[in-house]
């Protein structure tokens, strides 16, 4: 994020504070600037180490109520999906993501084309659709590299020698 766009969210955070009658809290700022500063997809766990570079008093909870507000306040997406924590996103426009299922890893993707499919009439569901974003779950470069290179554990799982059973009596 360049410090152009950094300046303008910051500017944005402050107005969402006074829009809706909260305080600007040292805390707040610490844990907006934390997320603003990453590109990864932190969890709320990831977050708090992080803050507690700057504030090292700061309490996990604290740290959870902060991105909730930030979330209600819409400065940060929330991404959920299945087997995984809550990772969250500084990025509030509509984008999508690539999510590798060793590390984890949270990819994001800028694909125009995603933005524009039509979606399901879920009305006899008496559902109403107001956002979506697309998860394509896959192996990032890194991991896939890395499985190329032979490692102990993994030659030794699976490979255990089991003796047979002999059906024959010895001489």
């Amino acid at each position: 994020m360049s410090p152009d766009e950094q300046r303008q969210r910051l500017n944005r955070f402050e107005a969402a504070h006074r829009e809706s009658g909260l305080a600007v809290t040292l805390q707040r700022r610490a844990v907006f600037e934390a997320i603003l500063a990453r590109v990864d997809h932190p969890t709320a766990d990831q977050v708090c180490e992080a803050v507690r570079e700057r504030l090292p008093q700061i309490s996990r909870m604290t740290v959870y109520r902060i991105l909730a507000t930030l979330v209600w306040l819409g400065l940060i997406c929330r991404i959920c999906h299945l087997g995984s924590a809550a990772r969250f996103d500084p990025k509030i426009h509509q984008h999508h993501h690539l999510v590798c299922l060793d590390c984890g890893g949270i990819i994001d993707l800028e694909e125009q084309r995603l933005n524009q499919i039509q979606l399901p009439d879920v009305r006899r569901h008496g559902f109403e659709i107001t956002d979506y974003h697309i998860h394509f779950r896959g192996r990032c470069a890194q991991c896939r590299e890395e499985s190329k290179i032979p490692r102990p554990h993994r030659l030794a799982v699976g490979r255990v020698r089991i003796p047979r059973k002999r059906t024959s009596t010895p001489n």
